[in-house]
């Protein structure tokens, strides 16, 4: 299949999946955001880059099972969020928090099924900036996606907020 017949199909997918999954789409054209298929280690399903790329990892999906699971259409939505929020707050625990959320709200919502004990519990964190439910969800998203995922390696607030609360130790 090619890339561009796959992208289509893909993106026809996504947005028939739900509201959230027609933002993203919407998102992702109106910015000319590049859509593909890339190896990654195996702690992750999908990443998105500072050139504005999304990518499945081609570890865990193929051009054909992205298009049939529900898994491949809401990991699209986490990283359009990533996107949406932009990098000092996407590579932080409350970025993270934010589209874990966002995405596996979708996922239980279009399966139905019930989610692992620590993805349930991250469901009922608040988004807030809290700093012990920052690290509480710090601690469930490794506990979840591996040491490897690289939870530990993020700050908790999106780094201007990190530096304001180590130079007045004021929670924001």
């Amino acid at each position: 299949m090619k890339h561009s017949e796959w992208l289509e199909q893909y993106f026809q997918k996504v947005t028939e999946s739900s509201e959230e999954g027609a933002e993203a789409v919407r998102f992702v054209r109106a910015n000319n955001i590049r859509v593909g298929m890339r190896r990654a280690r195996k702690s992750v399903g999908a990443f998105w880059t500072l050139g504005k790329n999304f990518y499945l990892n081609k570890v865990h999906y193929t051009m054909e099972s992205a298009l049939e699971n529900p898994r491949a259409w809401t990991l699209f939505v986490h990283e359009v969020r990533h996107l949406q929020q932009g990098i000092w707050t996407a590579v932080s625990i409350y970025g993270e928090l934010d589209a874990w959320q966002y995405e596996f709200r979708l996922f239980k919502r279009l399966t139905g099924k019930t989610l692992k004990p620590e993805l349930e519990e991250l469901l009922s964190l608040p988004l807030n900036f809290d700093r012990t439910t920052l690290k509480h969800a710090q601690q469930l998203m490794t506990k979840f996606a591996g040491f490897w995922y690289g939870a530990w390696t993020l700050p908790l607030y999106p780094l201007h907020k990190e530096i304001e609360f180590w130079i007045t130790r004021k929670q924001n």
